[in-house]
């Protein structure tokens, strides 16, 4: 039986709870991991092949290689997510608005830089800013490739079982084409909890 806190090869920086990121009150779980081959293909089904052969920002020699970054994202929620009800709704609602307030926020930044970033809406497993895909990205297959965590079929949905808060848990994912360095840096410029 595999541990489930164990990091996978493709880990740059192990996940960690950034302190308030936007208004969460138990903060956000963070990590970031170069893209392994066993989302590669999900990531081209999503966004398609031109992030993926692009080696550098045109015109910037110093930024390096440029990497596609996963950043996995987990919220502890306060109710058990595979119940149901509205106060559930409204669980899921708030920890929908931390993470897209978080996501604009993070993916503003490297854009800003000049890279390519976008964030997946987990409502619709859509991509947020790229607007032109229709494709849907699995946020728990994408949770048990590059965190290793588990997750059980319930009926025709999969729910992620995080190691510590079980099926508490809210993930959602923010996809990079930058730099290693820039998301590494960029993480650590978020408090830890």
């Amino acid at each position: 039986m595999r541990d489930s806190s164990i990091e996978s090869p493709s880990t740059l920086v192990s996940p960690r709870i950034l302190c308030k990121v936007i208004g969460s009150g138990d903060g956000l779980e963070c990590s970031v991991h170069s893209l392994p081959k066993k989302l590669l293909r999900e990531f081209r089904h999503v966004f398609g092949d031109e992030y993926v052969n692009a080696p550098c920002v045109p015109g910037d020699t110093n930024a390096g290689p440029l990497h596609l970054i996963a950043v996995p994202t987990n919220q502890r929620a306060v109710e058990d997510l595979v119940a149901i009800g509205d106060h559930i709704e409204k669980e899921k609602d708030r920890l929908l608005n931390v993470f897209i307030d978080f996501a604009r926020h993070f993916c503003e930044i490297l854009r800003g830089m000049g890279y390519w970033a976008d964030f997946i809406d987990p409502c619709s497993g859509l991509p947020m800013l790229t607007r032109d895909r229709n494709k849907v990205y699995s946020e728990v297959e994408g949770m048990e490739v590059l965190l290793n965590y588990k997750a059980h079929n319930a009926g025709c949905c999969k729910i992620l079982a995080h190691p510590k808060w079980g099926s508490a848990v809210y993930p959602a994912t923010i996809f990079a084409h930058c730099p290693i360095d820039v998301v590494k840096k960029l993480i650590h410029s978020y408090p830890d909890a």
